[in-house]
C-alpha cells in the first residue's frame, strides 16, 4: 500500500512507487496526468477516479509552471482521500478488489514551488536537453529539501524534450530533439543511466501536434536498465499503439482527460487508451 496506510511523517513504503515503475514484467501501462491548474480538485479527484477504474496504473499531478504548492496540495489530497473512500468500500465487499484503488499518486512538478506532502512520490526530474542551470539542477536543489522533509520518494528521472516540444520546451530552453535525431536519443539514455536514473521520460509537449517519434523512442529503448515513458500528443490509441511497439514502458496522457465534456466521455477515451496498451502487450 501507498500513502493510504502510511504512518505519521514516514512513508512505510518507501521504494514502492520506483519498483512499481521498474516492473516492465506486466507490458506497458497508462498514467493519467492531471494539472491542478485547470480543475477544482473535486473534480480532479473525480477524474482521477475514472481513470483507475479504466486501468491508468498511475496518477501524476502536475503540468502548468505557476501552479501555486496550495493548489498541488488540494488536488493530491483529494485524490487521496478518494481513493481511501474506494479502497475501504472495497474492503467491505468480498467480491471487490481492494488492490485495484491501490494506484501511486505522484508529482509531476513545473518547478521546486508545485509539491506537496500528500503525493506518494515525485518525478524528479533533471530536464537533460535544458540549456539552463534552473532546469538542470536549480529548481532541484531548492526542492530537494521539502522534499525529504515531506518524506515524499524521489524517482530519478531523465527528462527529455522532443519536437514539437510545446510549451514545456519553450519554458525549458530545450534543444528540441528532432525526429532525426535517433543516435542523439541512444546517447541521452546512455547518459541518464550513467547519472543513476532509474526513468527516461521523452516528452513532445502538452497537446503536441503530434507525439514523440517512434524512431526516438525505439532508439532510446536499446538502452537497458531504464524504464521508458513518453508523454505529449497522444491522443489516440493508434498513438498509444506506435509508441508501445517502439518500446515505451509507459504511456502518459493528460490534454484528453481536460477536454472530455463529461465523465462518460472521459472513460470511454481512456478506456480506449488503456486497452492499447494491452493489445500490443498482448499480441
Amino acid at each position: 500500500m501507498l500513502r493510504r496506510r502510511r504512518t505519521t511523517g514516514m512513508n512505510t513504503t518507501e521504494a514502492t512507487v520506483l519498483h512499481r515503475v521498474m516492473d516492465t514484467a506486466q507490458g506497458a501501462r497508462h498514467v493519467t496526468l492531471i494539472d491542478p491548474a485547470k480543475q477544482h480538485p473535486d473534480v480532479a479527484a473525480q477524474r482521477a477516479m475514472v481513470a483507475v477504474e479504466c486501468g491508468s496504473a498511475m496518477i501524476f499531478v502536475g503540468g502548468s509552471t505557476d501552479t501555486p504548492d496550495d493548489v498541488v496540495h488540494a488536488t493530491c489530497t483529494a485524490i487521496q482521500e478518494a481513493l481511501e473512500l474506494r479502497m475501504f468500500a472495497s474492503s467491505q465487499d468480498p467480491d471487490a478488489d481492494e488492490l485495484r484503488w491501490d494506484v501511486p499518486v505522484v508529482l509531476f512538478p513545473g518547478g521546486a514551488h508545485a509539491l506537496s506532502p500528500a503525493a506518494d512520490a515525485i518525478t524528479f526530474m533533471m530536464l537533460m536537453n535544458s540549456t539552463k542551470r534552473t532546469f538542470l539542477v536549480g529548481e532541484q536543489v531548492r526542492g530537494a529539501p521539502y522534499i525529504e522533509r515531506f518524506g515524499v520518494e524521489a524517482i530519478p528521472t531523465g527528462y527529455v524534450v522532443c519536437a514539437p516540444g510545446g510549451r514545456v520546451g519553450e519554458v525549458g530552453a530545450a534543444e528540441l530533439l528532432q525526429p532525426e535525431d535517433t543516435s542523439l536519443a541512444r546517447d541521452y539514455a546512455l547518459c541518464a543511466r550513467m547519472y543513476g536514473f532509474s526513468l527516461l521520460y521523452l516528452e513532445a509537449g502538452s497537446g503536441a501536434q503530434h507525439p514523440v517519434h517512434p524512431d526516438l523512442i525505439r532508439e532510446a529503448r536499446t538502452v537497458s536498465d531504464l524504464a521508458l515513458m513518453v508523454g505529449g500528443g497522444l491522443r489516440t490509441p493508434e498513438d498509444i499503439h506506435r509508441a508501445v511497439s517502439a518500446g515505451a514502458d509507459w504511456v502518459v496522457t493528460g490534454t484528453i482527460t481536460e477536454e472530455a465534456e463529461d465523465l462518460d466521455t472521459l472513460r470511454a477515451h481512456l478506456a480506449a487508451m488503456v486497452n492499447a496498451c494491452s493489445a500490443v502487450h498482448s499480441s
